[in-house]
């Protein structure tokens, strides 16, 4: 069992050296971030900006920013780059490497990524936070909802990782993912709430919305940093929902794993 611990560890500290290795790139993600943010927090602004029109979503000025800001940041520490880079695994014959390997692939994978997430938490999220808070008015949680945050931001972090391995998964039938990978990020923009509220949905896609995970991966998090539930009750209930369809993808992950290992194995043989 230690040994197994001190193996992945032995990845994430890989991960540390190669994320620190391209130190330069941090200061380009910290301006697109910034960028575009900032794109969507004005054009969501001017749309609150008529206090006379109803307000979508039940959402004021403040919140509807800090909704947005805290979204974007959020979608940011999901771009771990796995489904590339497993794709390019599998299409370079790099996986028959890493099948060698005394570890398991997937697990391997997500220890290499948790380094990624750590620096884009640390290194671009927290910058991009402190300039918008400089420049807006944002509505700030308590501690008990900043905790329901942190736990709620690192489920949808494993959620994230667990719909793009699928996604680099692809790469097994497919010579091209770019078309999977340009509808997954399509999908989950539009039922995440990234770029549009989920309370500011029309009622069908809003439903549609309640029905798939990808809800978990943003609005979830950011509801319960906002406070926008009604009894802990509710936040339980949040987390719970999210809980389990982070369980369950992680579990799909895992069956589709087992089964392209197989599939690995025959083309091979």
């Amino acid at each position: 069992m230690a040994g197994s611990v001190v193996r992945y560890l032995a990845f994430v500290g890989v991960g540390f050296q190669s994320v620190l290795r391209y130190r330069a790139s941090f200061f380009v993600s910290v301006a697109t971030t910034a960028t575009t943010t900032a794109v969507v927090v004005f054009l969501w602004r001017a749309v609150y900006q008529h206090p006379s029109h109803p307000a979508p979503g039940g959402f004021t000025l403040p919140t509807i920013t800090t909704y947005l800001l805290v979204a974007q940041l959020l979608i940011r520490l999901h771009d771990n780059r796995v489904d590339s880079e497993f794709a390019n695994d599998i299409m370079t014959g790099n996986i028959a490497v890493a099948l060698a390997r005394p570890a398991r692939y997937p697990l391997m994978r997500f220890c290499l990524a948790v380094p990624v997430i750590v620096a884009d938490l640390l290194l671009v999220a927290l910058p991009v936070l402190a300039l918008f808070a400089w420049l807006f008015p944002l509505r700030w949680p308590g501690a008990a909802d900043l905790a329901l945050f942190a736990v709620a931001a690192a489920c949808s972090v494993v959620l994230a990782f667990a719909v793009n391995l699928i996604t680099g998964m692809h790469a097994i039938v497919t010579t091209n993912t770019w078309g999977v990978t340009l509808l997954k990020t399509t999908v989950v923009g539009l039922f995440s709430g990234g770029l549009v509220p989920t309370d500011a949905m029309p009622a069908p896609l809003a439903h549609a919305a309640a029905l798939l995970p990808f809800r978990s991966m943003i609005d979830t998090p950011v509801r319960l940093f906002l406070g926008r539930y009604d009894t802990t009750a509710d936040a339980l209930r949040l987390l719970a929902h999210q809980a389990l369809w982070t369980a369950g993808t992680v579990l799909l992950c895992a069956l589709l794993w087992r089964r392209l290992v197989v599939r690995i194995g025959v083309l091979r043989g």
